[in-house]
C-alpha cells in the first residue's frame, strides 16, 4: 500500500511540475501579445510618454530566465504594476452614432493557460478602463507613425529581432481590417515564425521569415521590399526579356520588354514556357506559395511571375513548347535595364489611345491611359454611342468621378468603409462611404461594359464599383485582385512593407476583399487566342453588346 502511494505521489508531483513548465515559444508569443495590448490599451503606455520598445528589451532577459508559468506570469504582473495605477472609468459606453464592426476583435487569449488568474484579471481591468483617444483615425494615427523608427536594430541580437517582429505582428493584429479573412489565424502565424526569427543569423534570414509572415495576410496589396545594403549590393539579378501570364500551368508570353534580346532567342507574343532550370512552371509556383501574399489565386499567379522571371545567375535553361515539341535553350538573361530596354528606348513606347470609336458605334476607353483632363473630350466624342467599353485591366488615373457623373442620372452611394476604432483597438466602425452622380437628365443612355481581370486592383476595383451604380453596367472578364481601399506603408530596419488599410464593402455590406469584383460574364484569355493576337475579353464584350448575351 505504501509503495502504491509513493508511486502515486511521484507521478502526481511530476504531472504538476510538468504542467507548470513553459516553452520559449509560448513565453515569446504571449509576451508579444501582452506588449502589444499594453501599447494600445494601457493609459500610460498609449499616451506615448514611455519608451515602450526599451521596456520590452529590458524585460526580455528576465522572461528568458523564467522556467515556469508562475514565474513568467509574475514578471508580467510586476511589469504592469510598475506602469502605475489604472483609474477605473468603466463602464465606457460606445456612442450611439458609432456602429461597430467586431469580426477582427479577439482578446480571448486573456484566459491563456500560461497566465495566472491574477494576470488575467489585470489585463481584463485594463481593457475595461482602456486609454481613450481624442484623435481621429488617419495616416498620422499614433498606431502607425510610431512604427517609423525601426532603422538601427542589430540583427545579431535576438531581442532586437523580436522587437521588430512584435511591432509588425501587433499592428496587423489591431489595425489590419481584413484579419478575419486570413486563411490562417494570425496567432498561429506568430508561433510558427518565432523559432525561425530566434534562429536567424543574417538580415537575409530574418527578411525571409518576415516575408513568410506577411504572405499570411492573404492580401494582394502586400509587398515586401528589402532596402539596398552592403550585403544585397553584392548580389546581381538577371531578367527574362518578356513577361506573360500563367495559363493551364504554362507561362505564356504576352508582352516583350527587351525587343532585341527577345528576338535573338525567337521569343514572341504567344511563346510558351514549360520549365525553367529543369523545374516545371507548376513546381516553381508551388515553391513560391509561402512568400507571395495574394488575396486569391488569380492575383497570386499574376504576382508570382515577378519571382519566376528573375534569376541570380545570368545563364538560365528554359524549356519552350512550340507546335507540340519541347525545346530547351541555354539563355543568357541580362540586367534590368537591358532586359527592359523597351521602357528606355526613345520612341519605343507605342502610343495608346485614351479613347476611340470602334465599329458599330461602340466607344472604347482605356482607363489606364485616360486622365481627368481628357474626360470632357471623351464624353463629347462618345456620348451618342450605343455602348461604351471601359477597359480597366490596368490602374486608372483618378477619372472615376467625372465619368460616373456622366453615367448616372442621380446621386448614388457605391461603397462603405470600416475604419479602426482608436478607442477600442481591434474593433472597427462602419463609416459613410462615397457617392457619385447628381440629378442629370443628360446622363449616358447606352450600355456600359467594364473589362476586368487579375491586373485590376484597388482603384480599379473601387472604380468598377463606382461604375456599377449606373444600373446598365455589365462586368466582363475574370476575378480581380481582391484588394480594395488605400494602403498603409511601414518602414523597418532594412525593409519596407504594406497592407490594405481600410475595409471596403458594397453599400449592402457585401465583401470585396479576396473576392474582388465578380464578373457578370466570365472570360479568360487562352493560349491559342494570345498566339493568334486576339483580345478574347474585348471580343466577348463586343459580342454581348450586339446580342445581349
Amino acid at each position: 500500500m505504501k509503495k502504491a502511494l509513493l508511486v502515486f505521489l511521484f507521478v502526481f508531483s511530476q504531472t504538476v511540475f510538468s504542467a507548470s513548465k513553459i516553452t520559449e515559444t509560448e513565453k515569446l508569443a504571449t509576451t508579444c501579445k501582452v506588449w502589444g495590448f499594453l501599447k494600445y490599451y494601457h493609459p500610460e503606455v498609449a499616451k506615448g510618454q514611455l519608451n515602450w520598445d526599451s521596456q520590452l528589451l529590458e524585460k526580455l532577459p528576465l522572461i528568458e530566465k523564467a522556467q515556469t508559468k508562475e514565474e513568467f506570469s509574475l514578471i508580467l504582473e510586476n511589469w504592469i504594476d510598475d506602469l502605475g495605477p489604472v483609474n477605473e472609468i468603466a463602464p465606457i459606453v460606445t456612442p450611439k452614432e458609432v456602429k461597430l464592426f467586431d469580426k477582427n476583435f479577439d482578446l480571448s487569449w486573456f484566459n491563456d493557460k500560461s497566465f495566472s488568474k491574477k494576470l488575467s484579471k489585470k489585463l481584463k481591468f485594463i481593457e475595461e478602463n482602456r486609454f481613450q483617444s481624442n484623435e481621429e483615425f488617419g495616416p498620422s494615427f499614433d498606431g502607425f507613425k510610431n512604427l517609423k523608427n525601426y532603422f538601427n536594430l542589430d540583427y545579431t541580437n535576438k531581442n532586437s529581432k523580436l522587437l521588430m517582429l512584435y511591432a509588425y505582428w501587433n499592428v496587423v493584429e489591431y489595425y489590419y481590417p481584413y484579419k478575419y479573412k486570413m486563411d490562417q489565424k494570425w496567432d498561429k502565424t506568430l508561433t510558427e515564425v518565432l523559432p525561425s526569427v530566434v534562429e536567424s543569423k543574417t538580415p537575409e534570414d530574418f527578411y525571409k521569415v518576415l516575408r513568410k509572415a506577411a504572405a499570411k495576410l492573404n492580401d494582394t496589396h502586400v509587398e515586401f521590399h528589402i532596402y539596398p545594403s552592403s550585403a544585397t549590393a553584392k548580389k546581381s539579378y538577371y531578367y527574362f526579356p518578356a513577361t506573360g501570364k500563367v495559363i493551364d500551368g504554362k507561362l505564356v508570353i504576352t508582352e516583350i520588354l527587351g525587343d532585341s534580346l527577345a528576338e535573338a532567342d525567337n521569343i514572341k507574343i504567344g511563346t510558351v514556357i514549360t520549365k525553367i532550370n529543369d523545374k516545371s512552371i507548376k513546381e516553381i509556383i508551388e515553391e513560391k506559395r509561402d512568400i507571395v501574399s495574394a488575396s486569391n489565386d488569380a492575383a497570386f499567379l499574376d504576382k508570382v511571375l515577378r519571382t519566376i522571371l528573375v534569376s541570380e545567375s545570368e545563364k538560365v535553361n528554359v524549356e519552350f513548347l512550340n507546335d507540340g515539341k519541347y525545346e530547351t535553350k541555354s539563355m543568357t538573361w541580362f540586367n534590368y535595364h537591358d532586359s527592359h530596354r523597351n521602357e528606355y528606348k526613345k520612341g519605343a513606347q507605342i502610343k495608346k489611345d485614351k479613347f476611340k470609336l470602334l465599329d458599330n458605334n461602340i466607344g472604347y476607353v482605356n482607363m489606364g491611359v485616360i486622365k481627368p483632363k481628357n474626360v470632357p473630350d471623351m464624353i463629347d466624342a462618345l456620348k451618342s454611342t450605343k455602348a461604351i467599353v471601359f477597359d480597366m485591366r490596368n490602374y486608372p488615373n483618378g477619372t472615376f468621378g467625372e465619368i460616373a457623373n456622366f453615367l448616372n442620372s442621380e446621386e448614388k452611394e457605391f461603397c462603405i468603409y470600416t475604419y479602426p476604432y482608436p478607442n477600442y483597438p481591434g474593433k472597427y466602425t462602419w463609416e459613410e462611404g462615397r457617392k457619385v452622380g447628381f440629378e442629370n437628365k443628360d446622363n449616358y443612355k447606352g450600355k456600359v461594359v467594364v473589362l476586368l481581370n487579375e491586373d485590376s486592383i484597388s482603384q480599379s476595383e473601387w472604380t468598377a464599383m463606382c461604375f456599377q451604380t449606373a444600373g446598365n453596367t455589365t462586368i466582363i472578364g475574370s476575378q480581380t485582385a481582391g484588394a480594395d481601399g488605400n494602403v498603409f506603408e511601414f518602414d523597418f530596419s532594412g525593409y519596407h512593407t504594406n497592407f490594405s488599410g481600410i475595409g471596403v464593402y458594397y453599400p449592402d455590406g457585401r465583401e470585396t476583399q479576396r473576392i474582388g469584383i465578380v464578373p457578370d460574364i466570365e472570360i479568360k484569355p487562352t493560349i491559342k487566342g494570345i498566339q493568334e493576337g486576339k483580345d478574347e475579353v474585348l471580343e466577348r464584350a463586343l459580342l454581348f453588346i450586339e446580342n445581349g448575351k
